[in-house]
């Protein structure tokens, strides 16, 4: 569904330019993101002394408010423009990072958490609307694919700059001090500021398509999207109630005695390898089928977080860094490929924002249940309780799933 797009504009590397150049938007961002959140389970933890129920709490609480935003800027973003709800969605993050440097409570990381986040859950569905307008249906897989490859490849490099102003300042010290995340502040809000500039000045939004399937739905309605489509979105909603965040991985790194270096150098060979599988995952779903790469993608998932709970060395939590690379980089542009797949090109940016926003709605019970398991039963009770979900997870998508 949802028509081609026009193929007048000359490719970059395969791709039309709004995807290399939003590919480049969202390289830049995640340089910021993950210096400075990614690395704050550690700050809450090792600086600010919170215990991990507060951390689970803080990342749903901020993953939750901000994605009740994706529903009415996707919805937006389909009667307006795609690409001024992107900038403002960006730019917020953006103004709110550096208040990261002076943070000396959790009450300021949750307001700078939920802001930053609120800034994610504007420009997201407008980003992916603008991507899958950008693309023709038979390059689709290989579009979302690259847009992730240069996602992760800016995880790669903020980790790596993280891991090089860790060793300068504390080397194997096993826990993270407030002058190295500042550090990953200031390095990292040059990196925002630098992605919004790009978005400004070089993306640009094109006529938009219309497949004359009627209106688009009505803000907070499903009515007018495809049953596949609602099929999806509630399989999807089941299967990351169990997700936990990547907050408890590295905490899970930490505790089978990682240090913070070693740490952040596992999260670079993650990222590598996510972003070397991205765009071959893509382009083989356009061949085979979404469905198919992800059940396999979500098998490996299930055996995958059996592994974090029973692992015991850490040794076994490198393996495992390395088949959760494997896995998102298999999964994560698929998914989105196939929400495009199933919706006409005038429902995209709500199907966006309710895709985003139901992903992004499980945050907090995920959570906080993940908390509250490790602290009750042990680190390995969230990732028993995550394999369990993707298990039943599995089977339906598999069962009830039609493409």
């Amino acid at each position: 569904m949802g028509g081609k797009a026009p193929s007048s504009t000359r490719p970059i590397l395969g791709v039309h330019p709004n995807v290399f150049l939003l590919g480049l938007v969202s390289c830049f961002t995640d340089v910021s993101t993950e210096m400075v959140f990614t690395t704050l389970p550690l700050f809450l933890a090792n600086v600010l002394g919170m215990k991990t129920a507060i951390i689970g709490l803080i990342e749903g609480m901020a993953e939750t408010t901000a994605n009740v935003l994706r529903i009415p800027s996707g919805w937006l973003s389909d009667r307006w423009r795609r690409k001024p709800l992107a900038v403002i969605g960006y730019s917020l993050s953006t103004v709110v990072t550096p208040l990261m440097y002076i943070a000396s409570s959790w009450g300021l990381v949750l307001g700078v958490r939920v802001t930053d986040r609120m800034g994610k859950g504007i420009r997201v569905p407008a980003r992916d609307a603008l991507l899958a307008d950008s693309a023709a249906a038979g390059v689709r897989g290989r579009s979302f694919g690259f847009h992730r490859a240069l996602d992760t490849s800016g995880s790669l490099i903020g980790l790596a700059l993280a891991a090089m102003v860790v060793f300068l300042t504390q080397r194997g010290t096993l826990v993270l001090t407030r002058s190295t995340y500042q550090w990953f502040v200031i390095v990292g809000t040059c990196f925002a500021v630098l992605a919004v500039a790009l978005l400004v000045l070089r993306v640009r939004e094109g006529p938009r398509l219309r497949t004359q399937v009627g209106p688009s739905p009505r803000l907070g309605s499903f009515r007018g999207l495809s049953s596949q489509f609602k099929v999806f979105l509630g399989i999807t909603i089941l299967f990351n109630l169990g997700q936990t965040h990547e907050v408890f991985l590295i905490l899970r790194a930490q505790n089978l005695g990682l240090s913070v270096l070693h740490i952040m150098l596992l999260l670079v060979l993650y990222n590598l390898i996510y972003a070397f599988v991205s765009t071959p995952a893509g382009i083989i779903s356009d061949k085979v089928g979404r469905k198919a790469v992800l059940l396999i993608g979500w098998l490996v998932y299930a055996l995958l977080y059996l592994g974090f709970a029973l692992s015991s060395a850490p040794w076994q939590v490198i393996l495992l860094f390395v088949v959760s690379g494997l896995y998102m980089g298999g999964t994560a542009g698929v998914g989105k490929a196939l929400v495009a797949d199933v919706v006409a090109a005038e429902q995209r940016g709500i199907a966006y924002g309710l895709y985003n926003a139901g992903i992004g709605i499980t945050a907090l019970p995920a959570g906080v249940l993940a908390g509250w398991l490790w602290q009750t039963y042990s680190p390995a009770a969230p990732f028993f309780f995550g394999a369990a979900t993707a298990g039943v997870s599995l089977f339906l998508l598999a069962a009830f799933l039609r493409t």
